[in-house]
């Protein structure tokens, strides 16, 4: 009669307490669901895609979490380069079918739906290296690519699989892996949906390194994002900059916008610094200005 009381009672009380869910946060408090946020090396923001139990497939709240993380990453004067990562199983295996399956054309054309998921190539002003282990499918592919640059272990799997469900890449996918691999490899991919192999990307010229392993291509990516972060920001921003632009212009404009903005670097504090100091022989302590 007891233990039924009890358990009565604390059905009762149940009925008022929200499950709980886990958040990660950042040393400055932010809380997030689908992330998991960290500094692990002088100057580098990590942001690791965290949705376990979906192979970290993409949907909104997933993506809303990683832009407000990317936005605080650019704007902070500690950050000179971010990491993208997810696990070793997945970086991220697609977008998350459930979300897209119900909408209509008016409900995908009129919110300008997955829009938001190209604010990392729109918004950084940062370099971005994403680190690619395990599956990297769909928009995963998409996300992966929007990174300034790509790393990967020989492992992954990319892919553009949207045609088996009656739709094409949304987020840049045919646009990007067309850039980066040329027309002939990127229709056939797109067209059949057919995957290809962190080895693949890296001999097509879509990923910049390909490692062993996929602690082996988390600690290349955070590496080089250290070495990035150690230069002047203003230089780094610059370079960045100009790299991008060549995708837009023709060699000739492309020449003239490169040297305007290596000119406007005699501007600045950081152009002084580096060159007295390399007269010098000794190491730059750059005043991001």
């Amino acid at each position: 009669m007891l233990a039924s009381r009890v358990r009565l009672r604390v059905a009762n009380v149940n009925k008022f307490i929200a499950p709980l869910r886990v958040r990660y946060s950042t040393p400055s408090e932010p809380q997030y669901e689908f992330l998991k946020v960290s500094t692990p090396r002088p100057g580098v923001g990590l942001i690791e895609l965290h949705r376990p139990k979906a192979l970290n497939a993409l949907f909104t709240p997933l993506i809303l979490e990683l832009n407000g993380a990317l936005r605080a990453f650019d704007k902070s004067t500690d950050i000179g380069c971010t990491v993208l990562t997810g696990s070793h199983k997945a970086f991220a295996a697609g977008a998350d079918i459930k979300e897209m399956a119900p909408k209509t054309f008016a409900e995908a054309y009129g919110s300008d739906f997955i829009e938001s998921w190209s604010d990392l190539p729109n918004l950084m002003k940062k370099p971005c290296i994403s680190a690619v282990n395990g599956h990297a499918l769909g928009g995963g592919c998409e996300l992966a690519m929007m990174a300034d640059v790509l790393y990967c272990s020989k492992g992954a799997n990319f892919g553009q699989p949207e045609i088996k469900l009656g739709i094409i890449p949304g987020a840049g996918g045919s646009q990007r892996l067309t850039r980066a691999i040329g027309k002939a490899r990127a229709m056939e991919l797109i067209l059949t949906g057919k995957n290809f192999s962190g080895q693949d990307a890296y001999d097509w010229g879509l990923a910049a390194r390909v490692f062993a392993t996929p602690e082996e291509c988390l600690t290349g990516a955070l590496d080089t994002a250290e070495t990035i972060a150690s230069y002047s920001r203003i230089a780094v921003k610059a370079a960045k900059e100009v790299v991008n632009k060549s995708q837009d212009l023709g060699i000739r404009e492309g020449v003239e916008f490169e040297r305007r903005v290596f000119h406007g670097l005699f501007g600045s504090e950081d152009q002084k610094i580096g060159m007295k100091a390399f007269a010098e022989k000794r190491k730059a302590e750059w005043v991001h200005r």
